[in-house]
């Protein structure tokens, strides 16, 4: 909005100029979501509590028995003070901003549909796996859809550290860039179990992703790291910064221990997103790299899965995802969130290795 309407009085009022530039917009919708969370989140856990929308604990890990009743479906919150941090510092005018909030908000609204069923139904009894795979891959179509008929669309697969190799995938990249969503949406879920867990990673990775989302639609700058450019990619930024601001603020209610937690229509809507920031900045690949500690929380139950049927009912671990595992192993939560934390922050300045290494 500030974008539409102060841009164009630029020419009398110089100062105005400011608004032009996305790298003051993407700070500025940053501080302006993380503000917003802040100060709405005391109000919106209590109006939680009077709905009674409190989270089951599995049974399993006793250390967590203390949880029960802690206020979930706190994406909601996020998704307020992101869409309200957009409409103010986004050019609303960007077809690529709207794709990127209706994947935020499409993947969102399966998790609240299961969230809502697991409070109707208690003991955490959501919809069946098939029907949220089904919701997710239906907003995963759509979004891949408006991608792919949009004529900027590039369909080549950039491989990290070869420059000289791109295949294009041409249509096939429609259920590759599904799998890809869905993917990273099911990934975060599986990730967040503990205080603050997800969201840390969660925003090192929107971070990282601002970064290339920013390369990618600068021309110059593409061009000298060997980055495809994308003309009008580099408003997404702005959502970038919108979503780290709300994870921030989620954050500070979030952090140990927990006020708040995200819930399905938080985690299945950040993951989405994540996958799809990827896809638009043409790092697909690396996306395993920036989210490489969500990558390892799903290996660590497929690999349980697996170990326990091939065993004959013996497990890998002492329970997945692998968080569970340190947890049961007598690590406190704080240290286990921590240590993920600075992996993920780590794995992020990898991953912004790429760039250079080509």
């Amino acid at each position: 909005m500030f974008y539409t309407l102060l841009v164009p009085l630029a020419d009398e009022w110089s100062a105005l100029n400011v608004f032009r530039y996305i790298s003051f917009r993407s700070l500025a919708a940053l501080m302006t979501a993380l503000v917003i969370s802040v100060l709405v989140g005391p109000r919106f856990i209590a109006w939680l509590r009077r709905l009674k929308c409190g989270q089951y604990i599995h049974e399993d890990v006793a250390a967590h028995a203390g949880k029960a009743g802690t206020p979930t479906m706190g994406g909601i919150m996020m998704l307020f003070s992101l869409g309200v941090s957009l409409l103010l510092w986004a050019d609303l005018r960007s077809s690529y901003i709207w794709q990127t909030f209706f994947v935020f908000v499409g993947f969102g609204l399966v998790g609240l549909w299961d969230d809502l069923t697991k409070l109707r139904h208690h003991k955490n009894r959501g919809i069946s796996g098939r029907a949220k795979l089904a919701g997710q891959a239906a907003v995963a179509l759509v979004a891949m859809l408006a991608l792919f008929l949009d004529e900027r669309c590039d369909t080549t697969l950039s491989i990290p550290f070869i420059k000289e190799w791109t295949p294009d995938l041409g249509i096939f990249y429609i259920p590759f860039g599904m799998f890809v969503m869905v993917a990273a949406s099911n990934a975060v879920n599986l990730t967040d179990g503990l205080d603050g867990l997800a969201i840390g990673p969660t925003i090192v990775a929107g971070a990282v992703f601002a970064i290339f989302i920013y390369i990618t639609g600068n021309a110059r700058v593409a061009s000298y790291l060997l980055v495809p450019y994308v003309p009008g990619m580099g408003e997404v930024t702005v959502f970038c910064g919108a979503l780290v601001g709300a994870g921030l603020g989620f954050l500070w209610f979030n952090a140990y221990p927990a006020q708040i937690f995200m819930g399905d229509v938080g985690s299945l809507s950040l993951g989405g997103v994540l996958g799809y920031l990827a896809l638009l900045s043409k790092q697909e690949l690396v996306l395993a790299v920036v989210g490489g500690l969500f990558v390892a929380e799903t290996l660590s139950v497929i690999m349980q899965v697996g170990y326990f049927r091939w065993t004959g009912g013996k497990r890998l671990f002492r329970m997945a995802p692998l968080h569970h595992h340190f947890e049961l192993k007598g690590v406190p939560e704080s240290k286990i969130i921590i240590r993920f934390w600075i992996t993920s922050i780590l794995l992020g300045l990898m991953a912004l290795s790429v760039l250079k290494l080509r």
